[in-house]
């Protein structure tokens, strides 16, 4: 488990609920949302499938809670990083490099999120759009601000391409991660700056 925060461990230590949503990400994203059963999860964190019902009601249960976090933790590292920077090419570039960053060290991730929305109960569905709708605010806020000839619905667009360029990471592993992402990078920025 990883030492340090991610979308789905929030300390130092993983409890066994964020464990097992790391599990269930890693086979969701190798198998489909439908190809994985309760027992496939519990025996990836060692225990009995039934078990897993002390920490989530059910396998959607954990896909909402999964989505919900990845959508919370880009927004809010998003946010954070928007409002730090003081430079509207700098907060450009630290947003393109924050979610490069995020896909490349969570593919598996990236390919729940793109696969299973509709796997979603309409309450989580609700709840995850709206982060993400928030998420891409806060990249058409930096896009007009670096580029301000772009009007708000060519930065939304902008910011929709951008993401779909950046999330085929988990399809494109031909280079080294840092090569990856400095291609990535460049290719984002050029892109958004291309949009005016």
């Amino acid at each position: 488990m990883p030492s340090t925060p991610t979308p789905l461990v929030n300390g130092e230590k993983a409890s066994r609920r964020e464990q097992i949503l790391a599990a269930a990400a890693e086979l969701f994203a190798r198998h489909g949302f439908h190809g994985v059963g309760i027992d496939d999860i519990g025996a990836a964190v060692g225990i009995s499938g039934p078990a897993l019902y002390r920490h989530f009601r059910s396998k959607d249960a954990m896909l909402g809670e999964m989505l919900s976090s990845i959508s919370q933790f880009l927004l809010d590292g998003g946010t954070e990083l928007a409002e730090a920077a003081t430079d509207p090419q700098e907060v450009l570039a630290e947003l393109v490099r924050f979610h490069v960053d995020f896909a490349l060290q969570h593919p598996a991730l990236i390919t729940v999120q793109e696969r299973n929305l509709a796997n979603l109960t309409d309450a989580d569905r609700r709840q995850v759009r709206a982060l993400q709708r928030r998420y891409v605010e806060v990249w058409v806020t930096a896009i007009r601000a670096a580029v301000p000839q772009v009007g708000e619905s060519h930065a939304r667009s902008s910011a929709h391409a951008v993401f779909g360029l950046i999330n085929s990471t988990p399809h494109n592993r031909y280079l080294p991660d840092k090569e990856l992402a400095e291609l990535l990078g460049h290719l984002a920025l050029g892109a958004l700056h291309a949009a005016r």
